[in-house]
């Protein structure tokens, strides 16, 4: 790895700024509900597009990226996200706003998913899972940064993360342009891997097993969760704790270091000590029940201690689950990841959707809702654990 770190370190940079603007939205959806009158679910549709434009973009740029190389693609998709920024910064009406998370979507499909490959084929066998490990903790950084700055910038005007997230954006993708390489040795992975596609046919089978549906299905619930509980969040605490945008700021920062801290130095030592399974376990349990007690809380330190409950749940539940998934098999990586991917961008879809209908009908009936499928997923953990995965050889 040691010849290529600038290029994985750029790589990294890249994956979390495309998430940072992911998050960067949420803190003012409220206020920009309110100075344009639109409803709840407009605005959960306007949330999901972003993923929708993903989901639907990433296989095509998949094919993008085996033809034309992953950095035009990725520096395309950076230049790409700083038009969607700025166009966001400059909207007035509901279609607008919605182009702009369609083109903030597409421009993620080619980031994200690029980067990742680029980092397999930077790197050696040995090195590869810590690779893709930064660069999934840069994805959840700046999901869980995306908030808290988001609310920061906001108090300054609340068009102004958007006009930042796009300067920083046109930044990466000069430096990117600039110092990425891309490895001589990438055409001669690319061809060890073309010689294993044929021994690699009926893998989705070989993944099938009991635990691995239920593990697949864990991400959906999780990622749909996290966006059904996310989306909505700034809208709720509004309305009904009549949370103004300072402290919606300090919950997400405070969220933001705390996530930071439990992802980057207590991870490991709790799998060590725990296993993963019983993390998952804990992480659905915590999450429904503090959900619930949202609904049911009387004061702002209620609201405030349940979030960073639920957050710090979602933030050790989802690469509890990614770990897990890559202890099953050596030789179906890229399809397992991708499966990750592909249910990720489908709850992050049908989240928001749902959360947004929800709650034009009744407040409370969006975390109602996530309540119980969190808890129906906490028992679902006793099926995985009644049927161990056997970490691959």
């Amino acid at each position: 790895m040691g010849k290529n770190k600038r290029s994985i370190y750029i790589l990294v940079f890249s994956n979390f700024l495309i998430c940072l603007g992911i998050g960067l939205v949420i803190p003012v959806t409220p206020f920009i509900k309110n100075e344009y009158h639109f409803t709840t679910s407009q605005m959960g549709v306007m949330t999901s597009l972003f993923a929708f434009a993903q989901f639907v973009a990433s296989p095509i740029v998949g094919k993008m990226s085996d033809k034309l190389g992953r950095k035009p693609v990725i520096v395309f998709g950076l230049f790409t996200y700083m038009i969607s920024e700025f166009i966001f910064a400059v909207a007035t009406t509901l279609p607008i706003f919605n182009i702009s998370r369609i083109i903030g979507g597409l421009s993620a499909a080619m980031v994200i998913p690029t980067s990742m490959a680029l980092g397999s084929d930077l790197t050696t066998l040995k090195d590869r899972a810590k690779v893709i490990g930064w660069l999934s903790a840069a994805f959840s950084g700046g999901l869980i940064l995306g908030p808290g700055l988001g609310g920061m910038l906001a108090n300054i005007t609340y068009k102004t993360p958007f006009w930042v997230a796009g300067i920083l954006s046109i930044t990466s993708c000069i430096f990117t342009q600039i110092f990425l390489k891309e490895d001589k040795e990438v055409l001669e992975l690319e061809e060890q891997q073309a010689e294993k596609k044929a021994q690699e046919k009926g893998t989705i089978r070989a993944i099938l097993t009991l635990p691995m549906v239920m593990l697949f299905g864990m991400i959906l619930v999780s990622s749909f969760g996290l966006q059904g509980f996310e989306s909505i969040y700034s809208i709720y605490v509004n309305q009904v704790f009549n949370f103004g945008l300072g402290t919606i700021a300090l919950v997400l920062t405070l969220n933001g270091i705390i996530s930071l801290i439990l992802q980057v130095a207590a991870f490991n030592w709790i799998i060590e000590k725990i296993g993963e399974m019983r993390l998952i376990s804990i992480a659905f349990l915590l999450s429904a029940i503090c959900v619930f007690w949202i609904t049911q809380a009387h004061t702002h330190v209620e609201v405030i201690v349940a979030t960073l409950v639920i957050f710090s749940s979602f933030d050790l539940l989802r690469p509890a689950i990614t770990t897990l998934l890559t202890k099953s098999s050596k030789s179906n990586q890229g399809l397992i990841n991708g499966m990750n991917m592909s249910l990720t961008s489908v709850g992050n879809v049908i989240g928001p959707l749902m959360s947004g209908a929800l709650m034009d009908w009744n407040t409370h009936y969006p975390y109602l809702v996530v309540t119980v499928i969190l808890a129906i997923s906490y028992l679902l953990t006793f099926v995985v654990r009644r049927h161990p995965i056997v970490p691959a050889e």
